[in-house]
Order: C-alpha cells, then structure tokens, then sequence
C-alpha cells in the first residue's frame, strides 16, 4: 500500500469511524452538536439572512459593561446607556451610579460620570439635541416581612404667606399626641403660603409638601391608623399654629420605591449631564412625552412616599429649563404611560399601555386626551383590555397615517398572563375604533417595538409569564407590515429578554438591543435572575439585499414646511423619504418615535424633499434621514435638524 493511500485511509478512517464510535456511545450530544452545525449554516447562509435578517452578539470588556435600564439614540450617532444604581440596592447604597457612552459605529465606549440616581426615570428628546432626564430613585422598596419600623407619608403645610422657604433636613421629627416620633427620611423644602387680595378681602392658600417619615424605633408600637397632627421639632411655638405636619396610617406594610424630583439635560456633544430645575414632584416610573411647541409633559410616577401620584402633571419649558404645574391637566395615569402627540397640538393619545403600578380599575382605559378640556375620551374595543401592563405601543408606519399599534402586555402586578395581541387604531378616523391585526406566536409581555425606515415594525424578544419567570422568555422576532396588517417571520435573537430590555435604530440601519432583568435564572424559580449586559444587534433583511443607496450630499437643518435638495448618486431608484425620530426607550416605553414621511421629486444626482408644515407631525428636535430604493433598501441616516419656528440657531455638525 502506497504511503499517500495509506495517509488517506488513516483520514477516512478519523471522520468516519470515530464519529461513529461517538455517536453510538452518546447519541443525544453528537445529535446536538451536528444539529447545531446544520442551524449556524443555514442562518448564516444568504439566502436566509436576505429573507430573515441576522443576530450578532457584542460583549463588551467587563469594566464597560452597564445595566441598562435606558437607552437613547444620541445625535452624534452614539448610544447613552443609563443604568444609575442598575436595580441594585448596594450600588444605591454606595451612591454608584452608572451611564456608558457606546459609539455602534466604532465598538468603542466609555463610562460617563453619573450624578443621580437615575433608574426608572422618564426621559426624551429636546429640539436642542440634548436628552431630558428627570426623576429616579430616592429610595429602594421594602416588601412585606422586611419593613420593620412604621412608616408612612406625612404633609407638611405652611399657613404663613409671609414666611421664606423653610428647609427641613434629613432627620427632622415629628411628635404625635400620643408622643410617637417619626424621622423624615429626606431633606425636603416648605414654601410660604399664597396670597390673593380683591376688593372682597385676602385669601390664604396654605403651601404644603409631602415627605416619607419612619418611627425611631422597630415595632408595632409605632403603628397607627387614621390621620394625625404632628409637632415638627425645630419649629418655635409660635410658628406652630402656622407651620405643621399631617399624616395618616404609620404601617408595617410594603414599602414601594419613592421617586426623586431632579431633572438633568444630557448633552450629547460634551457628552455630559446638566443640572437643570427639579420637577415640581418627586417622580419614579414616569413618562415625558415631548409636545408639538417643544415642550416636554411628566406624567404619572411614584412620589416621594411610594404612592403613584394622583394626576399631578407638569410641563418642562426647554427655554427657561424650568418646571410648572400644570393643575388645569389633573389626569391619572398608571406609571410610564404610553401618551403619544398626535396631529392635532391639542390632543394627546394614551394607547393603555403601561409599566406598572396602579390599581387595575383605575387609569387602565385608553383614550384621547383634549388639553384645551382635560377631558380624556376613552376608546373601548380593544382585545385583551385587562392585559395591557408592560405591553407595548408605538406610531405603526409613517406618522402621517395617524395609526397607533399596541403589542403584547400582561396581567396587572406579577400576573401570569399574557397576550398575543396586535391591535390597531386610526386616530384620523371620523370614528376611531381598535381593529384586530395578526397575532404574535405566543403571549408576549415587555416587547421590543422598533419602526425602520421601510415601515416595517421589529417586534422583538419579551417573556410569556412576569420577568421570566419559568424560564419564559419568547426567543423569537417578527415583522409587522402596517401597510397590509400582516407579520412576517425575522431571525430569533440569541439572548431572551423581558424587563428592562430597550431596542433601538441605529443610524445605518440595523437595531440594537439591550437589558433584561429577569427575576430568577431557572425553570423552578429558585434561582436569582442576573442582569443580561451583553448587546445584540439586528441586520434587518433589507441589508442583505445589494448595497445601501448613497447620501452624498444633504443640509444640516430643514424648517417646517421647507424644501430641501438632497445629493445622491442613486437619485434614479430613490423612491421614498423618511425623516427617523431617535429613539429614548426604557421600559418598552418610547412615546417619541416616530417615522415621517417627506414629500418627493427627482432630478439628476439629487433628489427634493418636503418637510410637512405641521409642527405637531414633526416636532422641533434632530431627525435621521434616509433614502429608500425600489428593493426597500435605505441608505445609512444623515442627521438633519427641524429648529423650532422662528429660531436661527445654527445647526450643528
């Protein structure tokens, strides 16, 4: 036998006789392993990628990796990840808090010095470029069997319309009759009563604010039920019948989280947070939902007692950076509802999803909201109505069609429960009614909704049962089709995700996900869940297609109503336009995404594009656009800026 026969029986040999040993002494591993081989193939294969897209894990080193609560697409093409103290009560304690700068583009980043805790604030877009923050975490929950000292809210007012502010530290006692003291957890700040004269007289408003308060020791003793009035220590008798404190029950009951009242601007171009005014109420789970004229409406959340708060809502004014309450807009909502701007400046429309807290009867319904009446129509008719918390919505196709898309939810609390729903709603409708679309492969609370140049809707990851549990979470991904109300099938992401997982467009075109807080690790519920810090990244079908049509040549800023020349080598097989709000997601929550479509006409190398007039389709702030060609492949998003009416700040690179 020749010597290169010999080597090459040896190697027929190795691949068939030792597989085989292999696969009759453990059958199951081989059978997985070749089974595993035959799925990286085939979702690596062309064909596939050009039809359903691909997944890509990205981990980055361990001294960059971050809890994700937040996620926003910044304007210099960047990624802000806000974590603040990361659902970790020794990071809260310690005062770590924590955001990462990552650069998709690069794989680079960058930990960025936090200043507050920012977990479970609510945050969005201004028309600067800068992201608005506002509230967090005061302090972490205490569940049933932890809470050891009595605790409860306790108002402070303030009859005094001559007085100065009072400033009342952490510590502060209050005495009841019964001579029980409890110490105010929180520095907190009484302002002077008000004071309106007419011809008939004066009237006196007494000022008022709440802080949380503890009894001084552990015990039952401390419990009490039905209001009281309390002595503040530190308060000289004669003040006394001027400034005072009410509380009701002191318990020994759970203890919800309690929110704070600041409010930063980051700004994307030092890449570094502003202290801007605070909020008018401590805030925890909210909502900011950016309006037509630029300003920014907070809504909802958990105060600084751990009670959702009952309709306080105010408006942030970019200009002056300050807060108001707006009493005259008084409306419940469960916390981070989903309140969208529509067409009309006006009208705002809560689709009913939510992240959380509040009782199940009440605030659950969506609706339109009249801000000129503060009258909220509700809108019966949706499938599934009772299973709405963590569900998501989002704008379905271009922002002009007036159609909002609610996906997925679950059950109230820790519910079990979960829907499939895709339901629809046309706001332009002369009688608007929720229309049933296609349903999802199974119940999906916390889905990932992320609308793409193409008009196309990513629905991604989630879990069937609360934060996983079970071992529940959905690997899978779809495709919704506004346009024909149909769902295509999208690669499955490698990673499950369910709470506190965000997606987001990134300027090329492709999504980025991140996050997930599960609440256990295993199948029996026994084991602690870890927080997912690995990135993943969608390449949607469209960019395994043939190369992305060009932008060669655009201007930096385009008013309402103007209309533009765009540069493109490609000019002949552009056929659509689409200006991409960036997105600010947490929760399963962005209100402020959103796809614009621009009115078109071609000419050699270029191509003219019409922002629309409405500043209430197209809401001051920086925008991504992209060209789209006849096979629906966009080209990589230029950042053009819609100032605000009026103004002539320059734009930025």
């Amino acid at each position: 036998m020749t010597p290169g026969l010999t080597r090459r029986l040896r190697r027929l040999l190795l691949f068939v006789v030792v597989p085989a040993v292999m696969l009759g002494v453990n059958i199951p591993p081989a059978w997985t392993w070749v089974s595993e081989l035959r799925h990286q193939r085939l979702i690596n294969s062309q064909e596939y990628k050009e039809q359903f897209g691909k997944w890509d894990v990205v981990e980055l080193p361990d001294d960059q990796k971050v809890n994700a609560i937040h996620a926003a697409v910044l304007p210099t093409g960047r990624i802000l990840l806000v974590a603040g103290s990361g659902n970790k009560e020794d990071m809260f304690n310690a005062g770590t808090f924590k955001s990462l700068v990552y650069d998709p583009a690069t794989g680079r980043s960058r930990v960025i010095p936090t200043p507050s805790d920012m977990f479970c604030a609510g945050h969005t877009f201004l028309a600067s470029g800068n992201l608005l923050i506002a509230g967090g975490t005061q302090r972490y929950e205490r569940l049933d069997g932890a809470v050891t000292n009595a605790a409860g809210g306790v108002t402070v007012k303030n009859e005094n319309p001559d007085a100065l502010p009072l400033t009342f530290p952490a510590g502060t006692e209050f005495r009841s009759p019964e001579g029980l003291v409890y110490r105010a957890s929180h520095e907190f700040v009484v302002e002077p009563a008000t004071k309106v004269t007419t011809s008939r007289g004066a009237t006196v408003t007494a000022s008022e604010t709440t802080v949380f308060a503890e009894a001084i020791e552990p015990g039952p003793r401390y419990v009490t039920e039905g209001p009281r009035q309390y002595l503040i220590n530190g308060i000289p008798p004669a003040e006394a019948r001027n400034v005072y404190a009410l509380g009701q029950a002191m318990t020994l009951k759970k203890q919800n989280y309690q929110g704070l009242d600041e409010s930063y601007e980051f700004n994307p171009y030092t890449e570094t947070y502003e202290r801007v005014g605070d909020m008018e109420f401590k805030r925890w789970y909210p909502t900011l939902t950016g309006l037509a004229d630029g300003g920014v409406l907070a809504m909802s959340g958990l105060d600084g007692t751990g009670e959702v708060l009952n309709g306080q809502n105010e408006i942030y004014d970019p200009v002056t950076r300050q807060w108001t309450e707006r009493k005259d807009l008084t409306q419940y909502f469960p916390t981070y509802p989903a309140v969208f701007q529509t067409a009309r400046e006006n009208v705002l429309f809560y689709s009913g999803a939510n992240s959380g807290y509040g009782p199940a009867e009440q605030g659950r319904a969506p609706g339109f909201w009249n801000l000129r009446t503060n009258i909220l129509t509700p809108v019966p008719g949706m499938r599934d109505p009772d299973l709405l918390e963590t569900a998501g919505s989002a704008w379905a196709g271009p922002v002009q069609d007036q159609r909002i898309a609610v996906v997925g939810g679950g059950g109230v609390g820790e519910s079990p429960r979960s829907s499939a729903r895709i339901d629809t709603i046309d706001l332009d409708s002369p009688n608007p009614t929720w229309q049933p679309g296609p349903m999802l492969p199974e119940g999906t609370r916390y889905p990932n909704l992320t609308t793409l140049p193409d008009d196309s809707m990513l629905i991604s990851n989630g879990s069937r049962d609360y934060r996983g549990k079970g071992n529940s979470d959905n690997h899978n991904a779809r495709l919704y089709r506004p346009q024909t109300n149909t769902l295509d099938y999208a690669a499955d992401p490698q990673i499950g995700r369910n709470y506190h997982s965000a997606s987001m467009l990134l300027p090329d075109g492709r999504v980025m996900v991140v996050g997930s807080d599960p609440l256990f690790n295993d199948t029996a519920n026994t084991v602690p869940g870890t927080f997912e810090q690995r990135i993943e990244i969608y390449t949607p079908p469209y960019l395994f297609r043939g190369p992305q049509p060009a932008i060669s040549d655009a201007p930096p800023k385009a008013g309402l109503g103007d209309t533009i020349t765009v540069g493109t080598p490609d000019a002949g097989r552009i056929v659509n336009a689409r200006l991409m709000a960036p997105m600010t997601a947490t929760h399963v929550t962005d209100v402020n995404q959103r796809s614009i479509a621009l009115d078109m006409t071609k000419r050699d190398g270029a191509v003219t594009l019409t922002v629309p007039e409405n500043r209430a389709l197209a809401p001051p702030g920086r925008y991504m656009l992209f060209l789209l060609d006849d096979r629906g492949i966009p080209s990589a998003g230029r950042w053009i800026e819609v100032p605000e009416p009026g103004s002539d700040r320059e734009a930025r690179p």
